[in-house]
């Protein structure tokens, strides 16, 4: 019974779009339509969920995508947010694939009771498809304590999302810092902070939890690195301070009072350890590999004197340093690729493309955890020039643009950014063409687009993995306590 009246209902509801709305604008403007997200002159994936956007305030949209006169797809809603079909959606990409489209968007609301059509506007599809999944923690944007949080992984070419690991089992377990060798989700590792916490590994097939502080030097591993091949992690080992500001836009400051560098060879269990990333004098942090192994990218700055205070002049320095995987041995010489008592400023974040050509990376006025910072942004340098890379159509000003990585093919970059209300990191995806040329960036993709509001989680450490990760639930009983 209930089947045949949802059948009838859905019969209803379509005559009523069919036979009974008038769907012709009585107005035609030149204005562009007030959609959201912006997805006017993008550049998406050949392979990307449907862009789903609204109209605040529409009681009903039309929206028609077109190529060369064309009309290929046509969408009606009675609502002010539109939900395009996936099957169709995925039509039209083919279709347009290496080209683009002209979007022409008509809305009804109490303004425009008749009907305005706005001014049409492009969306390019490239050739280039994107990686088929993201994983990223969903936390509340607080400063000492959490609830409920999780690693999540997300199809990128439609809008499932599913739980990698929860806290749902212990309640109070902290999860992050999640990594994958080479975009694989055959192996993973992330940390569990609290009782009877450790960094849960997985890598072909074995699933097991690793103490730092009982092994090696005996410190707690923080930001990780796998080494492409899988044999390796580098970690920095940071010991981690915030403190509280009672006036202006930034509540909050985090920073390092000690931090040095070590690797774990994830076969032998052994840590492997260099004198020179090891002492009390420079804190180095956020590690990061070549494509090729051969090279440690991280950044580092000269510890102030003790006692250890915060300082608006801790600027961070990026370093890399060449890897023997063979000998398990760092080489004598250290690069400086971004000097900040030249350049100004400091940076965090190092990641290298690909192929090898680009070195990304976050630039703040100071400090190295730059999510805090309202004019953080992100920065390039062609590795090949060593000149900068103009990116700035990627940055929103006066807000945080900050975490970032590569798709596999190094064509598309993700990044956590504060644009939309200063508060919760969302997650932005861009195209960088192959003459390195940036391209306006937009925000993911979901099925409803009201959920960029609604959900109230920021989107911490996108990672790109080529595939669905399949974590063998004892992972969630590996960090809960014996008591």
């Amino acid at each position: 019974m209930n089947r045949l009246k949802h059948v009838l209902l859905a019969g209803a509801s379509a005559f009523i779009l069919s036979g009974c709305i008038s769907w012709e604008p009585e107005t035609v403007s030149a204005e562009m339509p007030p959609v959201f997200p912006d997805y006017m002159g993008v550049t998406v994936p050949a392979n990307i969920a449907p862009l789903n956007f609204m109209i605040e305030g529409a009681s009903r949209v039309h929206v028609s995508f077109l190529s060369e006169g064309r009309t290929l797809l046509e969408c009606a809603c009675r609502d002010e947010a539109v939900a395009l079909p996936l099957k169709k959606w995925k039509s039209l990409l083919n279709e347009v694939k290496g080209g683009k489209m002209d979007v022409e968007v008509s809305a009804w609301s109490d303004r425009h009771p008749y009907g305005i059509k706005y001014a049409t506007f492009p969306i390019n599809v490239s050739d280039y498809g994107i990686d088929p999944w993201v994983a990223y923690r969903l936390i509340e944007p607080g400063y000492v304590g959490w609830r409920q949080l999780g690693i999540y992984q997300r199809d990128l070419t439609s809008f499932i999302e599913r739980a990698i690991v929860t806290n749902s089992k212990s309640g109070t377990t902290c999860l992050n810092c999640h990594n994958f060798p080479s975009y694989s989700p055959e192996s993973m590792m992330f940390h569990a902070r609290g009782k009877n916490g450790g960094t849960v590994l997985y890598h072909k097939g074995e699933l097991r939890k690793v103490d730092f502080s009982s092994i090696g030097p005996k410190k707690n591993t923080t930001y990780p690195a796998w080494h492409p091949d899988g044999r390796f992690i580098a970690f920095s080992a940071n010991t981690t301070r915030q403190l509280f500001f009672v006036e202006g836009k930034q509540p909050i400051e985090v920073f390092d009072t000690a931090s040095d560098m070590l690797i774990y060879d994830v076969v032998t269990g052994e840590v492997i350890t260099d004198r020179r990333f090891m002492t009390e004098e420079d804190l180095e942090t956020y590690p990061s590999w070549s494509p090729d192994g051969r090279y440690l990218y991280f950044v580092s700055h000269k510890a102030p004197s003790l006692p250890v205070k915060f300082s608006l002049d801790m600027n961070y320095d990026m370093l890399r340093v060449p890897f023997d995987p063979d000998s398990c041995t760092f080489g004598e010489k250290v690069d400086t690729l971004y000097d900040s008592s030249v350049r100004g400023g400091s940076v965090s974040y190092p990641r290298v493309s690909p192929d090898g050509h680009y070195l990304l990376y976050t630039r703040a006025d100071y400090g190295t955890f730059p999510i805090w910072h309202d004019e953080a942004d992100l920065g390039m340098i062609d590795l090949h020039t060593g000149e900068d890379v103009d990116v700035s159509v990627w940055n929103e000003e006066n807000e945080a643009d900050s975490y970032h990585s590569w798709s596999s093919d190094g064509r598309w970059v993700m990044f956590g950014s504060r644009r939309l209300d200063g508060r919760y990191t969302r997650l932005y995806i861009a195209f960088l063409d192959p003459s390195g040329t940036p391209h306006k960036p937009f925000l993911l993709p979901q099925k409803d687009p009201r959920e960029n509001q609604w959900r109230l989680k920021s989107y911490n450490v996108p990672e790109f993995i080529t595939g669905e990760v399949d974590l063998p639930s004892e992972a969630a009983d590996l960090f809960l306590s014996e008591d």
